[in-house]
């Protein structure tokens, strides 16, 4: 035996001068780059099973956010007009914004909206209560406004 193989019989195995520490951490930054640079689509490891937060999300996701702001755009629209030929809004916490005014009013929906939005999709991977996928609720979120959106043009049509 030589001296050089006892050394290194001796030394550490590679698996033993790990850090112990976790150094994977998310901050506003993964987030950041996770946006512009997206690239991971599913889990590497096992152990990650339980992490929901991915690079990538899936266009569906994309078409519900846009249409649900877009959606959103045209109820404030369309509310506005009512309002405007008598009707009122129904919606107790907003009727106190629109107090403030309609800018005002417009800024907090689309706020609102917006801001709920973006937390939909970036939890959309995750389970509400263990049950139901997070991205069934901006999904129902679509289904409802597109179903406020139509009755509002009803409504419209009918004080035209």
């Amino acid at each position: 035996m030589s001296e050089s193989s006892g050394a290194a019989a001796g030394s550490l195995a590679p698996a033993d001068r790990r850090a112990p520490a976790e150094r994977r951490v998310t901050s506003w930054k993964t987030v950041f780059y996770g946006f512009t640079r997206s690239r991971r689509r599913q889990n590497r490891r096992t152990s990650d099973a339980d992490i929901v937060f991915l690079d990538w999300h899936h266009p569906w996701l994309f078409f519900l956010a846009v249409g649900t702001m877009l959606l959103s755009c045209a109820d404030a629209f369309m509310t506005l007009k009512l309002l405007s030929h008598g009707m009122y809004e129904a919606n107790p916490v907003m009727a106190a914004v629109m107090e403030l005014g309609t800018g005002v009013f417009v800024a907090t929906k689309m706020a609102l909206t917006g801001g709920g939005i973006l937390i939909l999709v970036y939890l959309a991977k995750t389970r509400f209560m263990n049950r139901l996928r997070t991205g069934l609720i901006l999904t129902s979120f679509f289904s409802f406004y597109c179903c406020l959106v139509c009755y509002e043009i009803v409504s419209l049509l009918k004080v035209l």
